[in-house]
């Protein structure tokens, strides 16, 4: 609605009184225009529904093996029960889309924990880092630079190695491995932030540094580190599908991508391609699923690129 009001005799000034529209109105009207990220949003959701309730819609036990019936290829009908293999078998005769199925979960489990682990501590000592300066500033950077002196995937095989596989070992060391990127990120958005006129007014207000930094420069930053993190779900799915393929991943009992795409290696000279294909075509199409949904992330989340999501 638009409503005239008049300041002074003759010159009618013009008040927008219109209301903004919702965030959630914009996000869907990007969507829709944007297009490729719906695509992208519909396999996510997809990947999360397999994931959430794996148990109910796999049609058979990821473990159980029979063994003659081991290396069908897909839509092959066999048993006793005339079971129905629509991916086939694997090499101990498990049900290929099971696995897969199950797989979703470790691969979402293990990306989103690594990163809320390694952004909540990157974030933290970022923002500290920027906030105060100083000699805490130069020791947490020393330590950045330290660690990113050494090969990310070499590091954490080492640390692998020592520890041993598992899933807790696997998401404690991608997490920490996460965090130099996040703290060098909140770092540089912090200082450009806490001479600002509204970090002045909470200091005069009173309010202390740990409510300056997380109730008022934190809310400021996200925007660029939600982003980020969009992005290193998909690397850390990666990592996790690379060290599961060496054997440094989940135990082999839990079925992942990575460690189906492991046990293909010796079948795939053989012919037996569905074992390599369909474990791989789950990897590439989450990572691209993630990798478009954070590209439009950034343009919706920036006001200079809002306007080309």
């Amino acid at each position: 609605m638009v409503q005239a009001k008049t300041l002074t005799p003759g010159v009618p000034v013009i008040l927008n009184m219109q209301p903004q529209p919702s965030v959630w109105w914009r996000i869907r009207v990007s969507l829709v225009k944007a297009r490729w990220p719906l695509g992208a949003l519909v396999i996510l959701a997809g990947v999360v529904f397999c994931a959430v309730f794996g148990p109910q819609i796999a049609p058979k036990d990821p473990n159980r093996q029979t063994l003659i019936l081991r290396l069908m290829p897909p839509f092959s009908v066999a048993g006793d029960d005339q079971s129905s293999f629509p991916l086939g078998t694997d090499g101990l005769g498990r049900d290929v889309l099971s696995r897969l199925i199950y797989g979703a979960r470790i691969s979402l489990m293990v990306g989103i924990t690594a990163v809320g682990i390694g952004g909540v501590m990157g974030t933290a000592l970022g923002i500290i880092a920027g906030y105060f300066g100083g000699t805490l500033d130069d020791i947490i950077m020393r330590l950045a630079d330290i660690q990113l002196a050494f090969p990310f995937i070499l590091l954490t095989i080492m640390v692998l190695v020592v520890l041993g596989p598992g899933i807790p070992n696997l998401v404690l060391v991608l997490g920490v491995g996460q965090w130099v990127t996040y703290a060098r990120i909140a770092r540089g958005q912090t200082i450009s932030q806490r001479e600002k006129e509204y970090v002045e007014a909470a200091r005069s207000m009173g309010a202390n540094h740990w409510r300056i930094m997380f109730r008022s420069i934190l809310p400021n930053v996200l925007a660029p580190l939600i982003v980020l993190s969009s992005f290193n779900v998909a690397s850390v799915i990666l990592s996790e599908a690379s060290l599961s393929f060496l054997g440094l991943g989940v135990p082999p009992t839990v079925p992942t991508w990575g460690g189906m795409l492991a046990e293909s290696r010796d079948q795939l000279l053989a012919g037996k391609w569905w074992l390599a294909v369909f474990p791989g075509l789950a990897i590439m199409l989450t990572v691209l699923a993630i990798n478009i949904l954070g590209d439009w992330l950034r343009d919706f989340l920036d006001p200079r690129l809002r306007g080309r999501s």
